[in-house]
């Protein structure tokens, strides 16, 4: 019997463990994925008119324009589209955000990116008389473009450029003023407010599928970037004068990572409007399941966003006896007491 430190025994063992963790976790995200498709699925079964999986079935192959076939085809399946990118792109930028930061209640918003969306709404409703939602979704995310571009500048000024504090104020100052800009551009027409409120509450039912298919590939190129930082991050966890050491560059990473959130959430916030908490929760949920490794946690906060959204669709389908509850409002109903509990454990932590 052995009574020492187990020498080569030990050391299989570890190195046993540490084969099996990644393995557990790939199966962890076939299981995650697996979740999200059945999501999918009761997307497409659930609504005012259900359904049966059957008939579902049948018209997703052979679209005969029967009443079931242009419930599914013309009004679920772009819905759920929809909200398998939002969900997927908000909790990747949420995830990006957080370990950027290292501040667990870090929001895409922080850098002014639903304020720059909101206004550039409002500069296409109010200025050029756009009031179609496939015409002022791109000025949509031009203005989250823009007002990002100026975090950026504005926040890499000085000595510590480009810091996260020093962004996250200047994202908080920009999207006041944008907000602030807003509003008045609101009182200044009024016509205006109806359009602008229909898309201020954020919700995935009205986007068309040619417009998802329009923004796809920016949205692909936001999810690659995104999934290709994890080593980056990882070794920024252990502080920058570590992170650098290893050798990642810090101004490349921060704008690779801003450029990234700036695709994912600004997309999301255009097609859909501003989706609160996903991006918040999202990485949470990921990393109590695979730990601090980002390569495990943005493909799994991914995947867990879309199933937050389209969760948060159906519900919002069938908790009133007539009419819908936006995704936002469900949304936020669940992820405020999240943010209390998050906020009062830090607090405690300190």
């Amino acid at each position: 019997m052995r009574v020492g430190s187990g020498g080569p025994d030990v050391e299989e063992a570890e190195g046993a463990r540490a084969r099996a963790r990644p393995a557990h976790l790939a199966t962890g995200l076939l299981a995650a994925v697996a979740l999200l498709l059945c999501c999918a699925v009761l997307s497409l079964l659930t609504g005012s008119e259900p359904v049966a999986i059957g008939e579902v079935l049948r018209v997703l192959f052979a679209d005969d324009r029967s009443e079931p076939a242009i419930i599914v085809h013309d009004l679920r399946m772009p819905r759920t589209a929809v909200g398998i990118c939002v969900g997927i792109a908000l909790g990747l930028a949420g995830a990006l955000m957080q370990s950027l930061t290292r501040n667990p209640i870090a929001d895409p918003g922080v850098l002014g990116i639903n304020a720059g969306a909101a206004f550039g709404v409002l500069v296409a409703i109010v200025g050029l008389g756009i009031g179609d939602f496939t015409g002022y979704v791109w000025f949509a995310f031009l203005g989250a473009t823009l007002s990002t571009t100026l975090v950026y500048l504005i926040g890499g000024r000085g000595n510590d450029s480009g810091t996260p504090v020093r962004l996250a104020l200047a994202g908080t100052a920009i999207g006041a003023a944008l907000v602030s800009a807003a509003e008045a551009m609101v009182f200044l027409d009024p016509k205006a407010f109806d359009e602008y409120r229909f898309w201020i509450v954020g919700d995935i039912a009205k986007p068309e599928l040619a417009v998802v298919g329009q923004l796809l590939p920016f949205l692909l190129v936001g999810v690659l970037v995104a999934l290709s930082l994890g080593p980056r991050l990882n070794a920024i966890a252990l502080g920058d004068e570590l992170g650098t050491a290893l050798g990642v560059g810090l101004p490349r990473t921060r704008l690779l990572v801003g450029f990234s959130v700036l695709v994912l959430a600004g997309l999301a916030t255009a097609v859909a409007g501003p989706i609160g908490f996903v991006g918040l929760a999202a990485p949470h949920l990921a990393r109590a399941v695979t730990g601090p490794d980002q390569r495990w946690v943005l493909p799994y906060a991914g995947v867990l966003g879309a199933v937050m959204v389209l969760l948060a669709d159906v519900a919002g389908r069938v908790v009133l006896p007539s009419g819908e509850l936006r995704v936002s409002i469900l949304t936020a109903i669940v992820g405020a007491p999240f943010f209390v509990v998050l906020v009062r454990r830090r607090r405690a932590a300190a």
